[in-house]
Order: C-alpha cells, then structure tokens, then sequence
C-alpha cells in the first residue's frame, strides 16, 4: 500500500513520553500510530473503551482495573 504523511497536534509533553516508552517497545511514534489505526479499522471502532469521568483523579495506580479490555 502507498504510505502518505499525515500531521496532526500533539501535545510537546504526551508525545515525548510516548516515544521513550515506544522506544523501550523497539518501535517508533509512527508504527504505533499505524497499529493503531489498523486496529481500528479491523474493529471498526476506537480500540479502547473511552468513557467519560467526571471525577478529577491520578490514572488508576497498579492493581486497579484500567477499562482495558482483554486482560
């Protein structure tokens, strides 16, 4: 498949946490990006449970549920 190049906003913070932990996974910002987006297509829908929480919290620490599906 031909690729194109796509830009889009992310914040400066978000994403330099996200390719350090990208990194440690052995892959870069735009393979994530493409799993991603493969993923949603094959499910046709967002990959993840997206809820909104009207509570202002910490993410949920270790041991507690994280919405995640399949595990």
């Amino acid at each position: 498949m031909p690729k194109v190049s796509t830009n889009v906003s992310i914040d400066a913070e978000i994403k330099a946490r996200a390719q350090e932990l990208l990194a440690d996974l052995g892959m870069d910002l735009s393979t994530a990006v493409n799993i991603f987006l493969r993923q949603m297509v094959y499910e046709k829908a967002i990959p993840f449970e997206i809820r909104r929480d009207t509570r202002q919290s910490a993410p949920p620490s270790a041991g507690e549920s994280n919405g995640k599906r399949g595990g």
